[in-house]
């Protein structure tokens, strides 16, 4: 069996996150799926979320193809979840090309292109026009 695993907010759940997990369950047999906790979140953007953590595991895990859902805690442990869940290629958007290339000596890593056109933040900013 193949382990795909791969991370994200995944908030505000959109065709470009359907479409990376999409072509992550691709890659292998089982895609595991870690989702920024709120503090990690905060820590990397300094934006809070629309959904919390808990509605966004919740909503990702409801997501065709995807078979485990945690919550990723630290950046530093990524390696450690990594090793966990036993993956066998790392997924990533290509918007983080080269940023994880240090877990090549763990499984293989894949940075895959972006939905064009489509971005959560652009989504939140056209909202938030309307709503205006």
């Amino acid at each position: 069996m193949k382990r795909i695993i791969t991370f994200g907010t995944f908030d505000v759940l959109h065709v470009g996150h359907i479409r990376i997990l999409q072509r992550a369950r691709l890659l292998g047999n089982h895609l595991t799926v870690g989702i920024s906790t709120d503090a990690l979140n905060w820590s990397k953007k300094q934006k809070k979320t629309v959904y919390s953590q808990f509605d966004r595991l919740e909503i990702v895990k409801a997501v065709a193809g995807v078979d485990e859902v945690f919550f990723e805690h630290s950046l530093e442990e990524k390696g450690e979840y990594i090793k966990q869940h036993a993956a066998d290629v790392l997924v990533m958007g290509d918007d983080w090309a080269g940023k994880f290339d240090e877990f090549k000596s763990l499984c293989e890593v894949v940075y895959l292109p972006r939905t064009e056109g489509i971005s959560t933040t652009q989504l939140l900013a056209e909202i938030r026009a309307i709503a205006s």
